[in-house]
Formats: C-alpha cells, structure tokens, sequence
C-alpha cells in the first residue's frame, strides 16, 4: 500500500509499505479521508522522531475485521489516542494525562491507504459516522474534540469575554463552540482572509494581531504559534482571568510574574480530547450546531501531500487541508 512518510516540512516521500497484519480484536481501516493538523507541520515538534507516517484524524470504511464489534463495510471515525479508564487521572476525570493515551496510536498513521487499528482503539475509539456525516467532516470530529475538552476546562458561558488569538481552524472552531456557550468573542489574527472567516464564524468583533485589544478577557485562548501571542495574552487577560495555551508558540515562553501573581492569574493548557468530548463533537457536527464542512477548503490526493503541507505552513487562502489516500 502506499504511505506518505515525513522527513521533514518540505521532505514527504510516497513509499511502499507492507499492509497491517490483523491481530484478534482489531480492525482495518481504509482511509478515505485523513485532516493535516496544525501539529504536523510544527517542524521542531515532529522531526525529532523523523523519519514517521503521520496523520490522526482520519475516517474510512472497515475492510477488515477480527472483532464482533464491528463489520466490514462500515463508515468509522477512528481516535489515534485512548485512554485505559482504569488509572488515576482517568478516575480523576483527567483521561488526556493517561499514559496508555499518549503511547497508543494506529499503524502506521492515518497518511496511508489503510491503518490497523489495534484493541484498546476498537474498544475505545472507533464511531460508526452517521450516513448524513461525511468522510470529510469526519476527520474533524478529533479537532472539535479537543476545541470541546478545551473550552470545558475554561468553563466558558454566557456573559464571559473570550479573546482568541489566531483564527486558523482551531481559532475558528474554538469561536464557534464558544458563541454556542453564550460568550462575547473576540478573535484576532494578522492575516485578512483568516479576520474574514473568524467574523463569518460569529466572533463578535475581529482585531489584526498588531493592533491592541482595548478591553479585558475572561478568558483568553492562544490558538497560534506567534510567540507575540504569550504578550498579548497577559496584556489583555482580565483580574482573576484565564490563558490558555492551546498552541503552542515555540519551546519556551515569559510570563510576567507581577501580573500573574498580583491580578490572580490562572495560566493553563489543553492537549487532546477524551472520548466524552469526541462523542460531543460528532453530536455537535451531527446536529449542525458546529458546522465544519466550509472548513474544509482544500482536499488533495495522497500524492498531493506535500503541496497540502506547504498550504498548511504557509497559512494564507486556506483552512483545513484533508488528504484523500
């Protein structure tokens, strides 16, 4: 079968791989549609276990099967992390700081034809995608997720100010979930088309990342990889308010001690989505109250994959760029 191994940014070779041998218990996947995320091109991120097939948003039909569970034929999306439910931070309520999440995953990664999908994954990570939810919308099921756990944690509602920085496709997904909680958005960025698609999204006012927020956030979400971000996010956080890193803008980052402690600040992050929040996010698609599809701007071919990640690093007149293997 043909995979799409990554080197680097600029380096991603189509090669032959032996198909996944099934053993009891999992399934294979046929990919039909496979979302770039942000996270794969954050070069320092992902070349230091280089060379790899990435790829973990995927959805596709089950082509083969050695479980009871599911049959061939089926539309699934599929979760490449799962947690055990059974260790501490899972019985905390904490399952995205679950060890078995973050060392499990499918083989080889969702840029390929197919994937095997192993146990835990079957048992704890495998949707049956409703007929109205496309293989497209499905790999978007995994972002929202995480835009859910995210915003969960932030116990955003009704009568908080929420500035986002950054309306790529987790800024836009984050506005949209947070004015279905109620909130007051704010989104910013420095590119116009992306300022276009967070007012199309309903933030309620869109600001170009250099100018300055006149107001005070509740909550204040980083959704870029700018490190002018962190600064702005202290600038602009309200007393007793919330940052939270839902990107990551380089290894390191300055926190401003005397507001943090004087202004009671809270500094938090968000990684991943438990299956609670990816059984919300296909609800939320499902139902259409978080519409995804004109996210996706961009679908390309397997063999396209390198020009999908130079749309995705160069962040200009696209959003979701969806590989179809």
């Amino acid at each position: 079968m043909k995979v799409a191994v990554y080197y680097n940014n600029n380096d991603l070779r189509i090669l032959e791989h032996p198909r996944p041998v099934l053993q009891e218990g999992e399934i294979l996947v046929k990919v039909r549609a496979s979302g770039i995320c942000g996270t794969d091109v954050i070069e320092w991120y992902r070349i230091k276990k280089a060379p790899r097939i990435l790829g973990h948003e995927i959805a596709g039909d089950i082509a083969e099967t050695r479980t009871g569970k599911y049959t061939v034929g089926q539309r699934v999306f599929v979760s490449h992390h799962v947690p055990c439910n059974v260790c501490n931070y899972c019985r905390a309520g904490n399952h995205t700081a679950c060890e078995t999440l973050h060392k499990g995953n499918y083989d080889p990664g969702g840029y390929s034809e197919f994937v095997r999908v192993p146990q835990a994954n079957v048992e704890r990570g495998t949707y049956v995608l409703p007929g109205n939810v496309s293989y497209e919308e499905g790999t978007m099921i995994e972002p929202l997720g995480c835009v859910v756990r995210g915003q969960r944690m932030l116990d955003i509602r009704k009568g908080q100010t929420v500035l986002i920085l950054g309306s790529g496709v987790s800024g836009l997904l984050n506005i949209r979930v947070a004015k279905l909680k109620g909130a007051e958005v704010i989104a910013t960025d420095i590119d116009a088309y992306r300022l276009a698609q967070a007012k199309r999204s309903g933030a309620d006012e869109v600001i170009h990342a250099q100018e300055q927020f006149q107001g005070k956030a509740d909550r204040v979400i980083i959704c870029t990889g700018a490190p002018a971000a962190v600064k702005q996010a202290f600038e602009c956080v309200d007393r007793k308010g919330i940052i939270q890193f839902f990107a990551i803008p380089g290894k390191t980052a300055e926190i401003p001690l005397e507001d943090f402690w004087r202004n009671e600040l809270t500094v938090s992050s968000t990684y991943g989505a438990a299956p609670v929040d990816l059984e919300e996010a296909l609800e939320l698609i499902l139902d259409g109250r978080v519409p995804v599809r004109d996210l996706i701007t961009h679908t390309l071919p397997l063999n396209d994959i390198q020009k999908g990640f130079k749309l995705v690093t160069e962040a200009r007149n696209s959003l979701k760029v969806v590989i179809l293997p």
